[in-house]
This record gives C-alpha cells, structure tokens and sequence, in this order.
C-alpha cells in the first residue's frame, strides 16, 4: 500500500490510499474459510460448506469489513509516520481510477492546530472576592424560618396586608367577555411575595373577608401568554380568607428541626455560616474561572476545526432538545432547532478547549490525585452522609471525568492568576448572589 498525504485548505488534508486488490481478495478468502467452520447454512453440515457459498452468502459484507479494517489500520499508520493529530474521524470516499489490481480510497480530514499562547504577564485579569457577613447569616435563617411559616387566620374585620395569605374567587374579562383562565375559584396567594401581577397584588391589599372589588389591569408587554400582552382586562375579586403569617420563634427548638445535633442557636448560626462558606467559594471559582478564560482567549491564536465545531453544535442542540422535552415539549424534534443558534457558543467552547489542553500539557497543570480526593470530599460535605457521596463519585467513570475537569479547570485558574495582571475586585455578599 502506498499513501500520499496533500496539504489543502487551512486545517484540511487529504491522503489517498491504494491497497492491492489481491491482497483484499486474500483476506476475504480467508475470514470466508474461517467463518465457514462455524457457520450454519441449510443444505450443508458445518465445516462443510464450500467457499463459492460461503462468498454468496457473506461476501459483500466481509468484503466491507476487510477494506475497513485495512484503511483504518493504513490511515492510522500513515497519520502516525507524518506526525498529523487528526481532529475528528476522517471522510473516506472510493476514486474509480479503472485499475483493476488495486483499490483507491482518499481520506479528508483536518488535523489539530498549533496553539499560540501569548504571554501571560501581559494578560489582563479580574479575581473575584467575597465574604459572607452576619447579614447574610440573618437573612438566610430568615428564608429558612419562612419556609417553616403557618398560616392563622385573622379575626373578623382586619384587612389584609403584606405576607398575609389570601383565598378569592376572581373573574376577569376583555372587552366584558371571559377569557381563557382568567377565572378561578378558592385561589390562594401570599401578598407581596410576586406570585401575582403588581396591580392585582396592589388590589387585594386593605380589602377584607367578604368584600368584593373591580380593578383595572393592563398585562405587560412581554406577558407569558401572547393573547393578553399590553392588554387591558377588568377583574372582579372577591375576598373569602385572609391568614396571617406565623413565623417559627428562633429558638433551640427551631435548630434542632433542622437536625443541629445539639439544638442551639448558635451552632445553627455555625452550620449556615458553613454552607454559605461553600457556596461563596464554589461561586467566587466559578466567576474567576470565567475572567481566566476570556483571557487565554483574547491571548490565543488558532484555527478551529471544523469538524469539533460541528461536533459541538451536535452536542449543544441534543441537549436543548432534551431540555425542551423534559420542560413539557415533548414534539419538538431535532429538525426544529436551527444549530446556528448554537455556533457562536460551540466554536468559543471548541476555541478554549484547545487553549486549556495547550497549557496543561506545556505546563503538566492535569490533576493529582491528592487534589481529586479533596475536590471529592469538599462536595461531599454539603451532604448528609459525606463517605456514601464519596464513594459515589468514586464508583462512576463519567462522574470522576466531570471532577477531574473541574480540578484541571482551577489549576488553570490559578496558574493564569499568579502570572497575569490581576486586579482585585471585591463583591458583597448579595452582589455575588445576584450573578
């Protein structure tokens, strides 16, 4: 077999492999014959079937897997001696050249390209900081007596205000004609807390058990359902409970509901000063991971194949297709998601990939195993029994790559960090929340 390889279009290259035809047929006759001991054919004991059957019954499908196997194992070989990193699975298509004593195949495909990294020194990054304060402690043990709230029901004749929990009956109409789910009956929602347009929220305020009331409300422009966008319908409501919330005393008692081994209040204030600790910390990673990147980006060039482009694009529309249909959207096809929605995204994911791989291996940034065993136990800690989670991570392939990505990720991180132009900008609690 000889190979040729020809340099086409940026990334592209094509090499084109004859193989004697001869040596196919040999390697036919031979998988034939062996398969022929074993093989079950009516008419013929086994071991007995002769070859002209055997190359009736199997012989385009052997045919096929002989010239598979002799290609790849040519296209690997020629690769390997022209030193070529082929990017993605090549295109192998048949040349008619009318010689009848060999077969001639060519193989387009792209290679990886040559990554320039510029100099870090003069890459521009911001790093991320934040602190958790007792603010933010008060605030997230008051989410967590709301989610404890009850509900009492108010005496006779108060009126309804903020954080009281209401049940009506409204009816609303456009142009005086009902519209579809614009009416409903034993309705429940608490005041202030968004459930209900602002107008309609404002309307129920101040009314009491009993009273009914007709209010004007105009739906926003980019309303969810675009039969009533921007426009204007009248509600009637009608009040028929109104409770007022009750928000559970913080106490040791409230702690220990919340399984503080032992039921204080300040050890509750310990335990959510911890978890906001990680929190803060994973989030902080995650917006300087982000400033790394986009610099080794802006400090990079490369070419981008084509074909891990269009792999990508590939991987981004399944996984909206999924999306889609776990929200509900169980007819949408594939055919109905335009990839070009995704191409930007797929070719900058494709782009810092090849940029990261670049730095980790000049710089031996992969993983060790001390760093995955600790990533591994930090997650765990957020759970209640942290060696089961451990050892769940441990016992799936697909989970260990995920961590192992994440730990290649923050060496990167970090390495970028100590060597660019870094500007430190501090965010409050809330700030980093918000993002």
């Amino acid at each position: 077999m000889t190979v040729t390889v020809e340099t086409l279009e940026k990334l592209e290259r094509r090499i084109t492999l004859t193989v004697a035809t001869e040596t196919i047929n040999g390697e036919i006759n031979g998988r034939l014959k062996e398969m022929s001991r074993t093989a079950k054919v009516d008419g013929f004991r086994p071991g007995k079937v002769p070859l002209s059957v055997m190359s009736k019954r199997f012989g385009r499908s052997v045919e096929n897997e002989v010239v598979h196997d002799k290609l790849s194992k040519e296209f690997a070989r020629a690769v390997s001696e022209a030193n070529l990193r082929v990017a993605g699975a090549p295109r192998l298509s048949e040349k008619n050249t009318g010689d009848t004593n060999q077969l001639t195949f060519e193989a387009l495909f792209e290679v990886f390209p040559e990554v320039k990294i510029g100099s870090l020194e003069e890459a521009e990054v911001e790093r991320f900081a934040a602190e958790v304060d007792e603010a933010a402690i008060d605030r997230t043990i008051g989410i967590l007596r709301k989610q404890r709230r009850t509900f009492v029901a108010r005496p006779a004749g108060e009126s309804a205000v903020e954080t009281d929990r209401v049940t009506i009956d409204f009816e609303g109409k456009l142009d005086g004609v009902p519209f579809e789910f614009g009416t409903a009956t034993d309705f429940q929602f608490v005041i202030g807390e968004g459930q209900m347009l602002d107008t309609f929220d404002q309307a129920v305020r101040g009314m009491k058990v009993g009273e009914s009331k007709t209010f004007p409300l105009t739906f926003p422009q980019n309303y969810q359902t675009q039969e009533l966008a921007g426009k204007e319908a009248d509600f009637l409501v009608t009040i028929k409970a109104i409770e007022a919330t009750h928000l559970p005393e913080l106490s040791d008692e409230f702690a220990r509901s919340l399984g503080i081994a032992d039921g204080s209040v300040d050890s509750l204030r310990k335990d959510v000063r911890n978890n906001l600790e990680r929190e803060v910390k994973a989030r902080i990673q995650v917006r300087n991971k982000a400033s790394v990147m986009e610099a080794l980006i802006k400090h990079s060039e490369l070419e981008v194949p084509n074909v891990l482009v269009d792999d990508e694009l590939n991987r981004l529309v399944e996984n909206a297709l999924a999306d889609m249909k776990q929200r509900g959207n169980k007819s949408i096809t594939k055919e109905q998601i335009p990839p070009k929605v995704f191409l930007s995204q797929a070719e900058r994911r494709v782009r810092l990939g090849l940029v990261v791989g670049e730095l980790v291996r000049l710089n031996n940034l992969q993983p060790q195993p001390e760093q995955l065993q600790s990533h591994i136990q930090e997650l765990a800690q957020s759970y209640e029994k942290p060696a089961e989670v451990f050892n769940w991570y441990l016992g799936d392939r697909q989970r260990m790559a995920d961590v192992e990505a994440t730990v290649v990720e923050g060496n990167v991180t970090d390495f970028v960090l100590a060597r660019a132009k870094v500007t430190d900008k501090p965010l409050t609690f809330d700030e980093l929340m918000a993002s």
